[in-house]
C-alpha cells in the first residue's frame, strides 16, 4: 500500500540502523517505509494502526511492523497540546528485510530467523511476558554500532524466532493490496479525520466529503480496501478509547464513557463494546479492577 513514503532520517548507514525518539509526540502521518521496522514504545501511548488493525498502545510494548507495511502511533490528543514537552520517547530498529532474506539468513544456521522474517511481514506484536527481556535487547542494540550492533540484533532476532510463543498479529488482509498514491493519501484523509473526530455523529456524507467521492462509492471503496464497513472502522476506534479510560480510571460510570466516546446511548454501547472485545463493559472493568 503506497500511503505517505517516509525516508528513514537516520546518518548512519548499514544493515540495521537505530533511531530513538524523545519528542513531544510521534511522527503524526499514517505512512510506510522500505525498512522492517521494530518498535519498543518507552514513554507514551495512543492509538496504533496498521493497515486496518487498530488498537490502544502503551509503554512497554513491542511492535515488529513488515517492509512497507503502513502504519501510524497516534499520540493521544493532550500531548499536542504542550509540544515543548517530551512526552513520547521509543526506539525503532529499522533493517532491510530484502536485503537479509536475499543475503546472510540463507545460511543454514539462521533457518529459524529467515523463517521468522518470512512470516512477520504483516506485523506481529510481541507478548507481554516476553517484552521485559526483549526491552532490554533493544536498549543495547542502540548502544552498540557497526559489527557489534549486527551481532546484538541477530541475537534479538534469534530470540523472537526461537523462545517467543502465541505472537499477536497486527493484519487482517489489508496489507495485500497496493494502492496508487492518490489512493494512500486519500486513506490517509480518512484515518486522520476519524482519528480526530471519532467523539462526534460522523455520517457517511461527512467522511465521503473527506474522501471527495459520494457516500455510496465511500461505502464501496472503504470495504473493497479494508474488508470490513466504515462504521465497523469508526466503532473499533471509539471502543479502543473506552478501553483505555477504563484502564486509566478516567470515567465516572459506563454511560459516561458511552456519550464521550460518541454513541447516543449505552444499549447500542455495550452491544457495540461486546462485539468488538468479547465481553461487556462490566466485565471489563471487574478484570481490570482484580489486577
Amino acid at each position: 500500500m503506497k500511503v505517505l513514503q517516509f525516508t528513514v532520517p537516520i546518518v548512519q548507514k548499514g544493515s540495521v540502523a537505530v533511531q530513538e525518539d524523545i519528542l513531544p509526540y510521534f511522527y503524526n502521518y499514517y505512512h510506510r517505509h522500505a525498512e522492517a521496522q521494530i518498535t519498543l514504545i518507552i514513554r507514551g501511548e495512543g492509538t496504533f494502526i496498521a493497515g486496518n488493525y487498530t488498537q490502544p498502545f502503551k509503554p512497554g510494548e513491542i511492535y515488529i511492523l513488515g517492509a512497507n507495511q503502513p502504519h501510524i502511533f497516534k499520540a493521544d490528543p493532550r500531548y499536542f497540546e504542550n509540544t515543548s514537552e517530551n512526552n513520547i520517547h521509543a526506539i525503532h530498529i529499522y533493517f532491510d528485510q530484502d536485503a537479509l532474506l536475499g543475503g546472510i539468513l540463507n545460511l543454514q544456521e539462521l533457518e529459524s530467523i529467515r523463517k521468522f522474517v518470512l512470516g512477520s511481514t504483516n506485523g506481529f506484536q510481541l507478548p507481554e511476558q516476553f517484552c521485559q527481556t526483549a526491552a532490554l535487547m533493544i536498549r543495547r542494540i542502540n548502544f552498540t554500532d557497526r559489527a557489534e550492533r549486527l551481532f546484538e540484533f541477530f541475537r534479538l532476532m534469534h530470540f523472537f524466532a526461537t523462545d517467543v510463543k502465541n505472537w499477536k498479529s497486527l493484519t487482517n488482509g489489508f496489507s495485500k493490496y497496493a494502492f496508487t498514491d492518490s489512493e494512500g493519501l486519500r486513506m490517509n484523509d480518512i484515518y486522520q479525520y476519524t482519528i480526530e473526530h471519532y467523539a462526534e455523529d460522523i455520517s457517511l456524507k461527512k467522511v465521503s466529503e473527506v474522501a471527495h467521492i459520494t457516500p455510496h462509492a465511500f461505502c464501496k471503496y472503504f470495504k473493497k480496501h479494508t474488508r470490513k464497513t466504515y462504521m465497523s472502522f469508526l466503532n473499533e476506534i471509539r471502543i479502543n478509547e473506552a478501553c483505555k479510560r477504563i484502564i486509566n480510571g478516567n470515567f465516572d460510570s459506563i454511560s459516561t464513557i458511552a456519550y464521550a466516546i460518541g454513541f447516543n446511548n449505552t444499549i447500542t454501547f455495550n452491544r457495540v463494546f461486546k462485539k468488538v472485545t468479547g465481553m461487556t463493559p462490566t466485565n471489563y472493568i471487574s478484570g481490570y479492577k482484580r489486577k
